[in-house]
Order: C-alpha cells, then sequence, then structure tokens
C-alpha cells in the first residue's frame, strides 16, 4: 500500500488535505505529519490516518518521516524563509529514499520573484528530478480567520501595505480539494502546474466592504507605510521573519500586474470555486469574535 505524507498537517491547508483525503475512496496509507504529538493528535483523531514527528525546525525528524512516505504534500510555514536549511535537506532525502512523486504548495507568481523562498523550493524539486505537481494558489481568504484576525476582531480594520493593488483569492477548501484529488493520481498530473483561484480580483478596500456588510460591523482598510507596518507589527510580537513576508505578500503586489484569474479548479473538481461571499458567510461566526 502506497503512503502519503501531509506535512504541515493541523495547519490551514494541511487539515484541509486530510479532510478531503477523508471524502474520497481510495487505498493510499495516509501519514500526518506532525511537531507535537501530545497536542496535535487529538485534533486530527477522528480522520483514518496514521502519525509521525515531522518538525521543519528539528532536522532529526525528517528522515523517519521521509522514508515511510511514498508520495509526499510539502508546504512552507510561513515563518521559515532559509531554504538551504530547512527545504534542501528534506529533498536530499526524498532523493536518497523512494520517494515517488511531491505535491508542493507553491504560490501563485512564483515563477516571477525569485526573492520568495517557494521559487527556490520548486527550483530544488526540479532539480531533484523527483516527479512533481506545483500548486500555486492565490491569496488565502483564511487569512482573515487567521494571520490579520487579531486586527479584524480587536481593531475592526485590515492594515495592511497593499495600497489599491487588486488580489486574487482562494478558500483553502478548494486547495484542499485539488491537492487530496492530486495525491491520490499523481500519474495523471506529473510534472504539472496549477494555479488555483476564485473567480474575482478585489482590493482590501472591497473585501473590507463585504465583510462591513456581512458581519454587521464597520471594518475600515488602512494602507500604512512600511515603517509604521513594521513597527506596528513589531510591538504585537510579530516576529521580524513573518514581518518581511506580510510585506512582500501585499507591498509588491502594488508594482506587479495583477496575476490572472485561472479556471483550475473548475477544471479539476468539476465545481466553481468558492467566492468570497461564500467563504464569509461559512465563517461568519469566527468572524465575529
Amino acid at each position: 500500500m502506497l503512503k502519503i505524507l501531509i506535512t504541515g498537517a493541523t495547519g490551514n491547508v494541511g487539515k484541509e488535505v486530510i479532510v478531503a483525503l477523508s471524502k474520497l475512496n481510495h487505498t493510499f496509507e495516509i501519514y500526518a505529519g506532525v511537531y507535537d504529538l501530545e497536542n496535535d493528535i487529538p485534533k486530527l483523531q477522528n480522520y483514518n490516518l496514521k502519525w509521525l514527528l515531522f518538525d521543519f525546525t528539528n532536522a532529526t525528524t525528517y528522515k523517519t518521516a521521509i522514508d515511510k512516505c511514498d508520495i509526499l504534500f510539502l508546504l512552507r510555514p510561513p515563518q521559515l524563509s532559509e531554504v538551504n536549511k530547512y527545504f534542501k535537506p528534506i529533498i536530499d532525502l526524498a532523493i536518497k529514499g523512494d520517494v515517488k512523486h511531491i505535491v508542493f504548495l507553491s504560490v501563485q507568481g512564483v515563477e516571477k520573484s525569485r526573492i520568495i523562498p517557494h521559487h527556490k523550493i520548486e527550483k530544488l524539486i526540479v532539480e531533484s528530478k523527483i516527479p512533481y505537481t506545483f500548486l500555486r494558489p492565490a491569496y488565502f481568504m483564511q487569512n482573515f480567520t487567521s494571520t490579520l484576525h487579531s486586527d479584524l476582531i480587536k481593531y475592526n480594520r485590515i492594515f495592511l501595505p497593499a495600497g489599491n493593488a487588486k488580489f486574487t483569492l482562494v478558500d483553502v477548501s478548494d486547495i484542499g480539494e485539488v491537492a487530496a484529488k492530486i495525491l491520490t493520481e499523481t500519474e495523471k498530473h506529473k510534472n504539472k502546474i496549477y494555479e488555483l483561484t476564485c473567480n474575482e480580483k478585489l482590493t482590501f478596500y472591497d473585501m473590507a466592504e463585504r465583510l462591513s456588510v456581512s458581519i454587521n460591523a464597520k471594518i475600515h482598510y488602512e494602507s500604512p507605510n512600511l515603517i509604521k507596518f513594521y513597527f506596528t507589527k513589531r510591538k504585537e510580537k510579530m516576529p521580524i521573519m513573518l514581518i518581511l513576508v506580510m510585506i512582500m505578500l501585499h507591498y509588491l503586489p502594488q508594482f506587479q500586474k495583477t496575476p490572472p484569474i485561472t479556471n483550475c479548479i473548475n477544471q479539476l473538481l468539476k465545481k466553481h470555486p468558492k467566492t468570497f461571499d461564500e467563504f464569509i458567510n461559512e465563517n461568519l461566526k469566527k468572524l465575529r469574535q
């Protein structure tokens, strides 16, 4: 029986991949890679899977997990940017082992930006000669229930240095379904790349307006300069590396062409991707508290 390893199994995307896999009729053995067995296992106990200790910040956990893996779902935790330190050893072990396919969660537009870590990770995977599938999703709608949630709840605001830039969006549940489909039929998706978006482009002004209407609270969008954004987030104890990632993710798009809307989700799942309004309606409770 072939084994699939899901890294970041309790995170936004990893959890959705596991949920989607649980709904498919397949013969694979699913392993959840978690960094804290005691606290993470209860989060996944309702699913038919096994657990492995896999901590991106602890290289001693890599080999046992990779050795048990035929197909690897790999993602990058947002706070980790040192590709040679954290990801090259994983890819090297995959080469030495018997990994038959890597599905990597990248980001839309990665081919145009060599400074973001995903670009270097994709390059390592291509050079490894291991068959791959790259998923390049748009801006996660679920950022509003995670990274951006505190500002939303405490201050009724979106506080990002994004100006009037338009963003393509995607719901992580759609990413999870796409990833699950590909993980269970890798031969059909060998060395392919899919950009995953919904069917609309929105500014953060647009998103603030839609959130305001749906959650019945006035949400205002503030686009600070980089100095104000940096020191505000440092005061909130946000790690420096995560602040820099936030700047790259939100500030740079002002000077770039808006990424295209794609029909990859429609083609792969035979259904329309979730809209931003649907995301809001499904997450009203979280967005209000």
